[in-house]
C-alpha cells in the first residue's frame, strides 16, 4: 500500500497566533481560533464527495474538544435565536446526519438548556441507514413526528450528507427550519441545500479559515 502523502493540521492563520487573551476576543472568536489550531489541513485529501483539495477541515477535533464544544454551543445557540427570531421561528429539535452533526447538535442543545432550562430543544441524530434489531429507528434521540428541527452539519462541501439527513427526517415527519453549519467550504454545497428550498446559516465560511 502506498504511503499517504504528508499532511499538515493546525497551521494557524490569523491574529491570534502567538497568544490569547480570551477575555479580549469574543466567543465566535475564540471558536475560530481553535479551528484554525486544531482543524484546518493542508496536504493532499479525498473528499466524501471524491473531489479532491488541498485543504481540509477535521472539525470533529473542535467539535470534541471540551473548551471548543463548549464555544460551539455558545455560539450556535445564539445564531439560531437570532435566525429563528428574523423568520418567525419556532424550533423544536435539533440534529443531522451522524457522526458530523452529532457533538455539535447536543453541544448546541446543552448551550440551549443552560441558558434556559425551560427550553424545549431537543437533540436527536440521524443513521445513516436504519438500525437492524431493536426498535429499527433511523432517527436516535429526542425527536417526534411534527417536530420544527434545524439540521446542523459539521462541514458542508456538496450538501450531501445534509440533504441525506433532511431525506430522513422528512420522511420521520420533520418539518425543516434551516440548516446551520459550523463551516461552509464555499464548494456549491449550500446552493444544493438551498436549492431545496432551506436556508443554510454558516457559523464560518471558507474565508474565515484560510483566508
Amino acid at each position: 500500500m502506498p504511503a499517504a502523502p504528508p499532511t499538515k493540521c493546525g497551521t494557524l492563520i490569523g491574529p491570534f497566533a502567538q497568544s490569547i487573551d480570551v477575555k479580549a476576543i469574543t466567543p465566535k472568536e475564540q471558536l475560530l481560533d481553535i479551528l484554525k489550531r486544531k482543524s484546518v489541513c493542508h496536504g493532499e485529501f479525498t473528499l466524501a464527495s471524491g473531489a479532491k483539495s488541498d485543504f481540509y477541515v477535521d472539525a470533529k477535533l473542535t467539535t470534541s474538544d471540551p473548551q471548543g464544544a463548549m464555544l460551539v454551543g455558545r455560539v450556535g445557540w445564539q445564531l439560531i435565536q437570532q435566525f429563528a427570531a428574523g423568520r418567525n421561528l419556532s424550533i423544536d429539535s435539533i440534529g443531522g446526519l451522524t457522526m458530523g452533526a452529532d457533538w455539535m447538535a447536543l453541544s448546541i442543545g446543552i448551550a440551549a438548556h443552560l441558558e434556559n432550562s425551560q427550553t424545549p430543544l431537543r437533540v436527536f441524530s440521524v443513521r445513516k441507514s436504519a438500525k437492524e434489531h431493536g426498535r429499527l429507528k433511523r432517527i436516535e434521540g429526542n425527536f417526534s413526528p411534527g417536530d420544527s428541527v434545524v439540521v446542523v452539519d459539521d462541514v458542508i462541501t456538496t450538501g450531501g450528507s445534509t440533504i441525506q439527513a433532511i431525506d430522513a427526517i422528512e420522511a420521520a415527519g420533520g418539518r425543516i427550519a434551516f440548516v446551520i453549519a459550523l463551516v461552509d467550504r464555499d464548494e456549491g454545497g449550500a446552493e444544493n441545500i438551498v436549492s431545496r428550498g432551506y436556508a443554510v446559516v454558516p457559523i464560518f465560511r471558507r474565508a474565515d479559515l484560510i483566508g
